[in-house]
Formats: structure tokens, C-alpha cells, sequence
């Protein structure tokens, strides 16, 4: 008999008690996930992860004392296990950028549908990424408009296979995905995933995004 999964812990931090509450209520009807804890502002979001060290944070990004974007950056570099995903009423440029920057692993929009929210929790947990359909327009045409490339590692140091890697990110394949159509393992494509980082220097998926697309790697037909 096959163990039963222990549900994903999370933390949600809103500075509006009443989306909080909310929030809290529709994910608790879900028997695969646990609310560990809820946080106003992003000190308190920093000392539960501290006590509880949750599998997911749900955050929003505007919050007093200190924000979702600090709050961020500061759990992906001390608490390298817990999975980000930013919460924001609007998909404002430098707010997407900000956080993915931060190193948040998702973006929703709060106006997002409980099913939406379940599936970014759970393709996170997976160390996958996961955008709304909108926030993803909305980093295709900021990278468009991006005409400043600022990376200096020449295409030649990558072959073929992790270019179509890094195309097939852009294009929000998964691993489990990616290794299907390449006939790869998986912990082979994560191998690669995470080779391709080191050497762009990226800190989380977005860089390689950015990197494809300002190197041409990844074009819009």
C-alpha cells in the first residue's frame, strides 16, 4: 500500500484580513493542503516560515512594514525549500518583474479561480513554475519591448538539446513535460535546467526566459 502524501503546508500573507480569511476558507475545503499560518506584512510572513518552514507561500505584494517583494527575496535566499507564489489584484511590469526577480516561482492575479490557485500550489510544490495566463501576456510583451540585452555568455556554450530546453520553458512546459518530448528522464532535463541557470547566472526561471528571448533563443512566430 502506497503512503498517503502529507498535504502541502501554506502560508498566506495579505494585509486585508478579509481576502485572508477568505482565502483560508475555500483552500481548507482541500484535504491535500494545510493553512500552517497567515501573516499581515512580511515580518510576519519571515518568523512563521521561521517557526513552521511551510511548503508554499502565498503572497500578496503591497503590504505595510514591509512588503511582498523584500519579504520574497529574503526567503529565497534563507529558505531555499519554500515555493513563492506572489498574489496582486493588478499585473503591473515592475511588479512582475520585481518579484519573479525576488525569486517568487508564480504569479496570480487575485482575481483568480480556486481551481487556478490549487493547480499553481501544486505545480510549484514541484519545483515547476506557474503564471496566469495574463500575468504571462504581460512578461511576453514586456521582454518584446526589452531592447537591451545585458548578457555576455556567447550561444556557443549551449547545444542543441538545451536550447530547446530553454525554448520549451519559455513556452511553460514542465519538466515531467519537457522530458516526454525530448525523451529524456526527468532528472535529466532538471540536470540541464539547472546547468543553464548557473551559466546566465539566473536566479530562477525568469532569467532563462529573459536570457531566450533577448538572445534570440526564443522567438514569437
Amino acid at each position: 500500500m502506497n503512503p498517503i502524501p502529507k498535504p502541502i503546508s501554506i502560508i498566506v500573507a495579505d494585509d486585508h484580513k478579509i481576502f485572508r480569511e477568505g482565502l483560508k476558507t475555500v483552500l481548507k475545503g482541500n484535504r491535500h493542503l494545510k493553512i500552517a499560518g497567515e501573516a499581515a506584512n512580511g515580518y510576519e510572513l519571515i518568523q512563521l516560515c521561521q517557526s513552521c518552514n511551510p511548503n508554499v507561500v502565498l503572497t500578496d505584494i503591497i503590504m505595510p512594514d514591509m512588503d511582498g517583494i523584500t519579504a520574497t527575496k529574503y526567503l529565497h535566499e534563507h529558505f531555499v525549500s519554500i515555493k513563492i507564489i506572489a498574489l496582486s489584484i493588478y499585473g503591473q511590469e515592475t511588479q512582475i518583474v520585481e518579484m519573479l526577480h525576488a525569486g517568487a516561482m508564480g504569479y496570480l492575479l487575485k482575481s483568480a479561480s480556486l481551481e487556478e490557485i490549487i493547480k499553481a500550489i501544486e505545480t510549484v510544490q514541484k519545483n515547476e513554475p506557474y503564471f496566469s495566463k495574463e500575468i504571462t501576456e504581460k512578461m511576453t510583451k514586456l521582454l518584446v519591448k526589452s531592447n537591451q540585452p545585458n548578457y555576455q555568455t556567447p550561444l556557443l556554450l549551449f547545444n542543441e538539446n538545451e536550447k530547446q530546453i530553454m525554448r520549451l520553458i519559455c513556452e511553460e512546459y514542465t519538466s515531467k513535460e519537457i522530458s516526454m518530448k525530448l525523451k529524456l528522464t526527468k532528472r535529466t532535463v532538471d540536470e540541464y535546467r539547472k546547468k543553464i541557470m548557473q551559466r546566465i547566472g539566473a536566479k530562477s526561471v525568469a532569467g532563462i526566459i529573459t536570457y531566450s528571448f533577448r538572445c534570440g533563443i526564443y522567438k514569437i512566430n
